[in-house]
């Protein structure tokens, strides 16, 4: 038995609720991905009557026993009644919300990009699903503590180079939709992170072919194009061989370039997600640059984003829009001072973000970047600027520093 698992005791299980940890054999081999529900008692004991021993990861069992203490603290605060004490069960979100400490100090996005790229290229390792679990708290993490610095940082990569692409379009797609769902549209925790663990894996059957194709001057290949056709099906397929049985969550994948236009409330739980992966894919690879082809001003690919294919107005591109903004952050300015600027933070409304000026009016770079307000008449955006216009090299943690700094920061 590896010493990373410790033994799950049968009696720990209820039944017809998530599971809180993921259930492995004593070799490892994942038995029950966490979240999986047993319907009934007799499914359990199947299990043991076949030989398996029953054991958790060490790190899953340290997040329960963490969300189990908690609970027990919150019931005696709000001085529950000792027999609702006795019976506490944890659910999903309780297990969840444990996992707040997981990641501590100002995020490493380089790091990040890489831990990423080389989780989604291992999904047939026994812990992939745990480790896009946890990639996917610590993007929602960075993202609560300082959304700005997220997105400047994710649409400044995504941008800036073409390298590890795929990894970065997951991530900043799964940043996209967890801002909407959160902080615009109101989705519930649960369903926020499986459609954010969906954005991330939605493409896990081509990382190696979004690479190349990134670097590729010809358009794709016959066969090239039939991965590309097919790659959805088969991301659906390899999550379910790495045992995930989230109904929801392998919808989204499955149809993330398929869903049709239409008010959300009319589509399945799956589908809503698929549409909202649909348009944030849309808009992240319309900004990314590639050897074949200019990539489009960030106020383009929103546009395209916020009007459906029957050019109405399309609620999850929308939601997208309120959430990142027109002139979203890691994105370029032209204001009407005819200086080029580097939006910062996101402003009162969509159109006036707080900008840091890279390039003056006499066309050179700045030395220290100045802060802007465009919500004032005189620094007033007049366009976007693509990012292979702006010939200046940005130091990416000192502009991160901008987007945490405090809305009452001095503009001159």
């Amino acid at each position: 038995m590896s010493s990373s698992l410790v033994p799950v005791s049968i009696e720990s299980i209820h039944i017809g609720q998530p599971l809180p940890f993921s259930l492995r054999d004593g070799a490892g081999t994942l038995l029950a991905h966490r979240g999986f529900v047993f319907q009934s008692r007799e499914d359990l004991l199947l299990l043991v009557r076949r030989g398996f021993s029953l054991y958790t990861d060490v790190a899953d069992a340290e997040a329960y026993q963490r969300a189990f203490v908690g609970k027990l603290h919150s019931l005696v605060r709000e001085d529950k009644l000792l027999g609702q004490i006795a019976g506490a069960q944890i659910s999903r979100d309780d297990l969840d919300a444990s996992r707040v400490d997981l990641v501590e100090g100002p995020p490493d996005w380089l790091d990040l990009q890489t831990q990423a790229n080389a989780i989604l290229r291992d999904s047939s390792s026994p812990q992939f699903l745990n480790r896009i679990d946890r990639l996917q708290v610590q993007l929602r993490q960075h993202a609560q503590r300082n959304p700005d610095g997220a997105l400047f940082a994710l649409f400044h990569l995504s941008a800036s180079e073409i390298h590890l692409y795929s990894a970065t379009h997951a991530m900043l797609v799964c940043v996209m939709c967890g801002l909407a769902v959160r902080d615009v549209l109101n989705w519930p925790a649960v369903q926020e992170q499986t459609l954010c663990k969906a954005a991330l894996t939605m493409n896990i059957s081509m990382i190696d072919l979004q690479d190349r194709l990134a670097v590729q001057v010809e358009p794709p290949k016959p066969e090239q194009r039939q991965q590309i056709d097919q790659h959805a099906a088969r991301s659906v397929q390899m999550l379910e061989q790495a045992g995930l049985c989230d109904r929801p969550w392998l919808e989204a994948v499955r149809d993330h370039h398929c869903v049709a236009p239409g008010p959300l409330a009319a589509k399945s739980e799956g589908q809503r997600m698929a549409r909202l992966i649909q348009r944030a894919d849309m808009f992240a690879a319309r900004l990314a640059p590639r050897a074949s082809r200019v990539p489009t001003s960030p106020a383009a690919a929103m546009q395209a984003s916020y009007f459906d294919e029957n050019r109405q107005v399309d609620e999850a591109g929308a939601a997208l829009i309120k959430a990142v903004g027109i002139y979203s952050p890691g994105s370029f300015v032209r204001l009407s001072t005819n200086e080029v600027a580097a939006v910062i933070r996101r402003g009162a409304n969509t159109t006036t973000p707080r900008v840091a000026v890279v390039i003056n009016r006499e066309g050179l770079p700045t030395v220290e970047p100045t802060i802007r307000d465009t919500s004032q008449r005189e620094y007033r955006i007049v366009a976007s600027v693509p990012h292979r216009e702006v010939k200046v090299q940005l130091h990416l943690q000192r502009m991160l520093a901008l987007t945490a700094a405090p809305a009452s920061d001095r503009v001159w």
